[in-house]
C-alpha cells in the first residue's frame, strides 16, 4: 500500500516481499525510539516495522514538515493488521479517473494552479469504470472509450474536521470527441490541455507526486 500524506509517499509492504536495498538513501531497522524523524532524507527504508512505530511517525508526519524526505518504505511481519489499524481512523472515499490518450497526446488539467488528471468520487453503488467514465466526460466536456486499469492511488486530507483517506482508480481512455472541449468551472478547472511528449514532462514537474505515480504505473504496464 502507497499513502500519499503531505504529498509524500509511505510505502507499506511484507516483510516478506522482494525489496532493492540498494534503492534506498538510508535503511534503519524497526526500533526507532532514538531516531529522530526530521532528520529522515531522501528514500528511507525501515526494516522490520511494527504498528506502533508506523502510528508515531504518522503522526510527525501530519504535525511537520519533513523537507528533505523524498519517500519512505516500511517493511512489515503482518501485512493486514496494519493496514486495517492505519484505515480505522480514517473516513474512506472512492474516486475514479482518467489516463486520455488521442494522437499520440495526453489530456491534462489545469486545477488550483498544478497540472492534474480529471477525475471525482463515485456515486453511490457506483462502479469504478462507470464512474471514471462519468467523471472525465464531466469535467472535460469530451467522449471517451475506455481502456485498461493503469493501479490505483491513496491520498489523505481533512473536510470538516474528518480524516479523509481516498482511494482512486486510475484507467486507460482513448478520447472519441474533443470538438466541445472546455473545463467544467465549478469543479474548479482552470484549463485543459492536449500536451505532446515534451509538454508533458516539463507538465509533472508542477504535478502532485500522486499524478506522477499514476503515470509510472502507466510506462510499467505498457
Amino acid at each position: 500500500m502507497k499513502i500519499f500524506i503531505k504529498n509524500i509517499p509511505v510505502v507499506i509492504i511484507s516483510n516478506h516481499d522482494f525489496i532493492k536495498t540498494s534503492n534506498y538513501d538510508n535503511i534503519y531497522q524497526g526500533d526507532l525510539n532514538s531516531l529522530n524523524f526530521g532528520q529522515l532524507s531522501g528514500e528511507a527504508l525501515i526494516k522490520n516495522a511494527n504498528v506502533n512505530v508506523i502510528d508515531k511517525f504518522l503522526v510527525f508526519l501530519k504535525q511537520n514538515s519533513v523537507k528533505k524526505l523524498q519517500e519512505i518504505t516500511f517493511t512489515v511481519d503482518d501485512y493486514d493488521a496494519v493496514i486495517n489499524n492505519i484505515i480505522k481512523d480514517y473516513t474512506i472515499i472512492k474516486a475514479a479517473g482518467g489516463l486520455i490518450f488521442k494522437e499520440g497526446e495526453v489530456l491534462m488539467i489545469s486545477r488550483l494552479k498544478k497540472w492534474d488528471l480529471p477525475k471525482g468520487k463515485l456515486d453511490k453503488g457506483e462502479k469504478p469504470k462507470k464512474a471514471a467514465i462519468r467523471e472525465v466526460e464531466e469535467e472535460c466536456n469530451i467522449k471517451v472509450a475506455l481502456g485498461k486499469k493503469i493501479c490505483h492511488t491513496w491520498h489523505t486530507y481533512k473536510q470538516n474536521g474528518r480524516r479523509i483517506l481516498k482511494k482512486t482508480y486510475w484507467f486507460k481512455m482513448y478520447c472519441t470527441d474533443d470538438s466541445k472541449m472546455k473545463p467544467q468551472l465549478e469543479e474548479n478547472i482552470e484549463d485543459i490541455k492536449w500536451m505532446n511528449e515534451v509538454e508533458l514532462k516539463e507538465a509533472l514537474y508542477n504535478t502532485y507526486p500522486s499524478i506522477r505515480d499514476v503515470f509510472r504505473h502507466y510506462y510499467l504496464m505498457d
